[in-house]
């Protein structure tokens, strides 16, 4: 797949996901009545969330048929990757989260969120099956062709601010769960998040699975409200990824390129 086709990519990921939200913001009585109240569990936002892995896989269905999408597919099976990224997903990332509530000061005074506790589990569930599913897109498609022109660090900013900005309306839609929060610390965060991604996308060999992973604990609902604390926090460990990732991050030499690999790894 070349870089040309970044373009319909990101006109397909912004125009359904920003036409619906449009439909969703112009018609809210009428959606309401259709598919009950505007939450993150309506199915219209739902499929507005999905939009960037309804991108990518019309596109490589449109490529390559379903023999390629069976080999992209074959990417959530990259699994292997240096321990120490396992505990940033396991130990970091929630360690994050917690020193941002201790800088905003409710670490130790925000309740735990549900009640009774196992309330938790399907919570957890759904997270893994809303905002994680990007990443068949963010990931999946657009990271490795960027990756064909730029080095890392170029790749994981670009993409970074489009993955921002691409949240941008649900800032405005009542029922969201980014209609409480500001949008400049989360673009920030946004951008830090996506360079921290890349260096584990490449160690990986073009993994889909860890990114769903590291953008399902993103979204953990156990973890304190930190906003905006945490971009602060965010934006420091993206500083230390880059640092400790330099000699990669600045060239283009063993990064992955490639949407569909050449032999599945299933």
């Amino acid at each position: 797949m070349k870089i040309r086709l970044l373009l319909p990519y990101f006109a397909i990921t912004f125009g359904l996901a920003w036409g619906l939200i449009l439909v969703l913001m112009l018609f809210p009585v009428q959606i309401e009545a259709i598919f009950g109240k505007l939450s993150a569990k309506n199915p219209l936002f739902i499929l507005a969330v999905y939009s960037p892995a309804i991108a990518a896989l019309f596109l490589v269905i449109r490529h390559a048929g379903l023999q390629g999408l069976r080999r992209y597919l074959s990417r959530l099976l990259l699994w292997k990757v240096h321990w120490g990224w396992y505990a940033y997903l396991i130990i970091g990332i929630p360690s994050l989260f917690y020193a941002g509530a201790a800088i905003k000061g409710n670490l130790f005074t925000d309740p735990f969120p549900f009640s009774p506790w196992y309330q938790v589990l399907p919570a957890l569930a759904f997270m893994l099956v809303l905002g994680p599913i990007e990443e068949f897109g963010w990931r999946g498609i657009a990271l490795p062709l960027l990756q064909k022109r730029f080095a890392p660090i170029w790749a994981g900013l670009i993409l970074g601010i489009i993955w921002g900005i691409w949240h941008f309306p649900a800032f405005y839609l009542s029922g969201t769960p980014q209609s409480s929060w500001s949008f400049l610390p989360f673009f920030i965060a946004s951008i830090a998040i996506s360079v921290i991604i890349t260096p584990l996308f490449n160690a990986s060999g073009g993994s889909i699975l860890l990114p769903i992973l590291v953008h399902w604990q993103l979204n953990n609902p156990i973890f304190p409200d930190a906003a905006p604390h945490d971009t602060i926090i965010f934006l420091a460990a993206a500083i230390v990824v880059v640092i400790i990732h330099r000699k990669k991050m600045f060239i283009r030499d063993g990064t992955v390129t490639e949407v569909i690999p050449a032999n599945s790894k299933a």
